[in-house]
């Protein structure tokens, strides 16, 4: 007969208390979004369409205006255009799966990649790279701005990196419920501002459309060349981690039922691997506008996207009202943009640093850790080294992505070597699991190899692609070799109710956690190893001794 301890179903299901995490600062935090944590039913009240507008709020980033500027400008219009289409693809397809596993599972992804061939402190090393993601994307848009308000209002750019860091932190520290009012009421005005100069331009000067498809930039002959492809694809390659972004928000979504099913998918493939579509527009309309301001002003403004704009605006509307619209359209898409950079940065932080030392500050300290490392950045200048920051960073972005969708699409469906549902909690994980970090190290370690011309010249452009392919190969080859045996730590965590409802949806059923007292909906807790009760997932977390960790399964 089994001593595994297990509790029996709760008695009625009760609507969850906004959880209180395990530490005193924790509880006094106005909202913690779920920090660590499952996000449970009784919080997600958005529609899907609430939900996927929200998060496609989130790309209103200029900088795929100047990552797109800077492709065009060095390898010409046809090898740009190929390039942004061939990672809009890649990131596609890769952000499918993560995309519905965290609107189905309500969890981020850091969470699914846990359980998804990285183990509990395996993904420790994804966190920081996405962390890096958040602030390296924050001092690029805070860049801009800066770049925006020198122009309208001439303050030194100092002071517009200062300024566009500050003033996000009011935002950010009221969650998922400010930024999705933020989000909502500012799409209107920036679509409009975005999309108006390009078809007034296209209107009334077809000319510009000839030009900016004969383009040949500055390191081409006008004709489609490989390399140059590959080395522009590599560049919008570092934007596949924003598909952690998008879960941000996604792992919100309401239960997929069968009166909603065909909002809700539509909500997740729009928000999900959807948004690289208008992103990869953006960095197509980024590419005419370079060459149109190439044509009217100069190729030296061509890549900052205020120029850009303001060389648009100058064509349709009288000379007092460019600048402050070019300015407006900057600071609109930094906030929208920026508030999400710091959120998700700070959750990447803060999941990173409680495994790690198995203590919870408060999201909030890490809100300014991430801020702080964005304003270095933007103070030594990152603008004008931008493309090479943004080529190496990709090789690492593209070999976790490429590892966490093989492992859901491959492993889990087709081999059925890694568990289908996700799971997450200390206790019921291996602290490493050799399948997902054998295949990220030795694809991100030998494609920055060959991003910095350690296996010659003539691999150096294919290091992306060396770092999806060998990802993908080896995170099924590492399943197989393991025989999936270091998925799970244990399969029972003792409690008899079932994690997912009829319609295959995480239970909404509650139980109290017996350490902080607050209760918790049933994906987020596990049977404690020395009481009778369930403890959740953050008390789990920072459990110093592992009083109430459960024991590996013999």
């Amino acid at each position: 007969m089994s001593t595994e301890p297990r509790l029996a179903e709760a008695a009625e299901p009760e609507p969850a208390q906004r959880a209180a995490p395990a530490t005193d600062q924790a509880v006094k935090e106005t909202l913690e979004d779920y920090t660590l944590r499952f996000a449970p039913r009784s919080y997600r009240r958005w529609t899907p369409m609430v939900v996927a507008t929200t998060a496609l709020g989130g790309i209103a980033y200029m900088a795929d205006f100047s990552i797109g500027a800077g492709i065009g400008l060095a390898h010409g219009t046809g090898n740009a255009l190929l390039a942004i289409a061939v990672a809009a693809v890649v990131i596609f397809v890769t952000g499918f799966p993560l995309a519905y596993y965290g609107a189905r599972y309500n969890i981020d992804l850091d969470l699914i990649t846990r359980g998804s061939g990285f183990g509990y402190f395996g993904s420790v090393l994804t966190s920081v790279i996405f962390a890096s993601f958040t602030f390296i994307f924050f001092a690029l848009e805070g860049s801009i701005m800066a770049q925006g308000l020198k122009l309208g209002l001439g303050l030194p750019l100092w002071l517009g990196y200062l300024v566009s860091t500050l003033m996000v932190i009011p935002l950010v520290i009221y969650g998922m419920t400010a930024l999705s009012k933020l989000q909502v009421w500012t799409t209107p005005v920036w679509l409009l501002l975005m999309v108006g100069p390009l078809v007034y331009l296209v209107a009334t000067d077809p000319g510009t459309v000839d030009r900016f498809l004969a383009y040949a930039g500055t390191d081409g002959d006008g004709g489609i060349d490989t390399a140059s492809v590959l080395l522009g694809a590599g560049v919008c390659l570092s934007l596949i981690a924003q598909i952690g972004e998008q879960i941000d928000y996604l792992r919100f979504m309401p239960p997929k039922t069968e009166a909603n099913k065909r909002s809700w998918w539509t909500a997740v493939v729009m928000a999900g691997p959807g948004w690289v579509v208008l992103g990869a527009l953006k960095q197509a309309i980024g590419v005419f506008l370079a060459v149109y301001v190439i044509a009217e002003v100069g190729a030296s403004a061509a890549p900052e996207p205020i120029q850009q704009f303001k060389g648009a605006f100058d064509a349709m509307m009288p000379s007092w009202l460019v600048v402050p619209l070019a300015v407006v359209l900057v600071v609109i898409s930094q906030i929208k943009i920026n508030v999400t950079n710091a959120y998700s940065g700070s959750l990447a932080w803060t999941n990173s640093f409680t495994r790690v030392t198995r203590r919870y500050p408060g999201r909030m300290v890490f809100v300014l850790v991430n801020l702080g490392f964005a304003l270095a950045l933007m103070e030594a200048d990152m603008f004008s080294f931008l493309n090479s920051i943004l080529g190496f960073y990709s090789n690492c972005a593209i070999a976790w992505v490429v590892t966490v969708a093989t492992d859901i699409g491959i492993n889990k469906y087709v081999l059925k070597l890694s568990p289908h549902a996700p799971e997450f909690r200390r206790g019921m994980l291996y602290a490493v699991n050799p399948v997902g970090v054998v295949a990220f190290v030795a694809a991100s370690g030998l494609s920055i190899a060959m991003y910095f011309h350690a296996l010659g010249d003539t691999l150096q452009p294919y290091s992306p692609v060396a770092a999806a392919v060998i990802a993908f190969v080896l995170t099924p080859l590492m399943a197989v070799v393991t025989k999936g045996r270091y998925y799970l730590r244990r399969t029972d965590d003792g409690i008899a109710e079932p994690l997912l409802d009829e319609d295959g949806n995480p239970s909404a059923v509650a139980y109290e956690c017996h350490v902080c007292r607050q209760r918790f909906e049933r994906p987020d807790v596990a049977a404690c190893r020395t009481h009778d009760a369930a403890v959740c997932s953050l008390c789990l977390s920072t459990d110093k001794v592992g009083d109430h960790v459960l024991p590996a399964a013999v």
